[in-house]
């Protein structure tokens, strides 16, 4: 049971540490939406999110007052829309119509995001789900709220290079249909292994097929409560060490446990997930960076910054199951460079690469994410990145995911502003050699042997 100590106890991480939910995420399922004529169908859709989603920001502002707990974002999923619209759309400009359904009914309910522009191909791609992939540069171009996720791969079905190739095409499609943003829209795409069906966070979050009709998700974030409460291990061992990340891991949990269970409650709808992630911000103190520096690291990039990442996610996480029997999503240590000004910094003194990052994928919550690289880097190269991190989530059995900006007109040494919570990042390098013939030859990597399981 949650009782007001732990409420209490809570007030000094709130206001000195950066302690937030970083989103309540409504989950909602399109499916009994499905309807072969497009104009019903979007019709059915944006009645279907504005009845639902309502209320969903109002109650969360209602937590927040009676709680004194910031609730930053309010978002929406929706099931796959590479799976609602595939009686519809027949063309990639049908496609776009929902994309632009989406957004208003996002703006109509006053959230920030809606994810779930998606479509799930990791063995194959229906006509549909292509169609939905190669709509996605105008759907996003065209939208303020929509965010797209393609899953292109798993440990049980392997890697579909097809969709691989296909979508290093697309990221730089996307950048040149958003170029006067910066290209921007490839902040608001994300390319997964092994993708969850009930992660909260943007940009990847989607209402997975096996959820139920409407669920809510929190994802809780507190960096800067870490890095202070591993201050006061410094210089200890790391059976010490282990033990502060566990138990900060575990008060932030119930943080968002409470909130949790609070708008399942006045909103009427079951809960889903907590989504335990230290998730960074460009504020000074909510860095994971930081964090990792503190264990030890000179700099991030560092030798011994693999290992640095794969104890703080491992112990994240352990706090976090002790705190709540409902622990999915992601949960972990996110490490986007251009959200996080440790990661900034380290990039702008030369510590880390795309290579290093790569690396610590092995062991954190996602991969690749937030990277600006320059605006010529061919869609052969996005794909072959794209292809490395999948095969690190598919052999490992985790979640992998790049969301790669490739800036158009800039160029290694320049920096490019995204705004707010996504930050800004400098251009990194990308390596010169060419992979095209291995992106292109088609067809499928098998999954690894130890995927039968059955």
């Amino acid at each position: 049971m949650l009782n007001i100590f732990e409420v209490n106890e809570t007030n000094k991480m709130i206001e000195q540490e950066l302690l937030d939910v970083r989103t309540i995420t409504l989950g909602i399922s399109l499916l009994d939406c499905c309807d072969s004529d497009l104009e019903r169908l979007n019709q059915k859709i944006y009645e279907k999110i504005t009845a639902t989603a309502k209320n969903l920001v109002s109650v969360g502002k209602e937590i927040e007052r009676d709680f004194g707990i910031p609730i930053v974002n309010k978002r929406i999923s929706v099931t796959p829309i590479g799976l609602v619209g595939a009686s519809a759309c027949k063309k990639t400009e049908d496609f776009v119509t929902i994309a632009k359904t989406l957004d208003r009914a996002a703006k109509e309910v006053g959230v920030n995001f809606i994810g779930g522009y998606s479509a799930l191909v990791s063995k194959g791609m229906t006509m549909a789900e292509q169609n939905l992939i190669r709509s996605i540069p105008e759907a996003l171009a065209s939208t303020e709220r929509v965010c797209s996720s393609v899953n292109v791969g798993s440990t049980k079905t392997g890697i579909d290079m097809d969709a691989v190739a296909l979508m290093g095409q697309i990221v730089k499609e996307t950048a040149i249909a958003t170029e006067k943003q910066d290209s921007l829209g490839c902040a608001k795409l994300v390319v997964f292994c092994n993708a969850p069906d009930d992660n909260p966070f943007m940009a990847g979050a989607f209402h997975g097929v096996t959820e139920a009709d409407a669920i809510i998700n929190v994802g809780v974030s507190g960096p800067g409560v870490v890095k202070k409460a591993i201050e006061a291990a410094r210089g200890e061992n790391f059976e010490i060490l282990c033990e502060t990340i566990k138990k900060t891991a575990f008060k932030i949990t119930r943080v968002g446990q409470l909130v949790a269970q609070e708008a399942s409650k006045r909103l009427g709808i079951p809960f889903g997930i907590i989504d335990l992630s230290l998730a960074p911000t460009p504020a000074v103190g909510d860095s994971v960076a930081e964090i990792l520096e503190e264990i030890g690291l000179e700099r991030v990039g560092a030798p011994g910054t693999t290992a640095a990442l794969a104890m703080l996610n491992d112990q994240v996480k352990k706090g976090g199951v002790m705190a709540s029997s409902y622990v999915g999503g992601l949960s972990g240590a996110f490490i986007p460079v251009s959200e996080d000004q440790g990661m900034i910094d380290a990039v702008s003194a030369g510590a880390l690469t795309i290579e290093k990052l790569e690396a610590m994928t092995c062991v954190c919550s996602v991969g690749l994410d937030m990277i600006a690289v320059p605006g010529d880097t061919s869609p052969a190269t996005i794909s072959g990145i794209i292809a490395d991190e999948a095969a690190i989530g598919m052999v490992n059995q985790k979640t992998t995911a790049v969301r790669i900006i490739p800036v158009i007109g800039k160029t290694v040494g320049d920096t490019v502003e995204f705004g707010g919570l996504l930050g800004y990042a400098p251009v990194m390098p990308v390596n010169p050699y060419s992979c095209e013939a291995f992106v292109t030859r088609g067809g499928r990597i098998p999954a690894p042997i130890h995927s039968f399981k059955n």
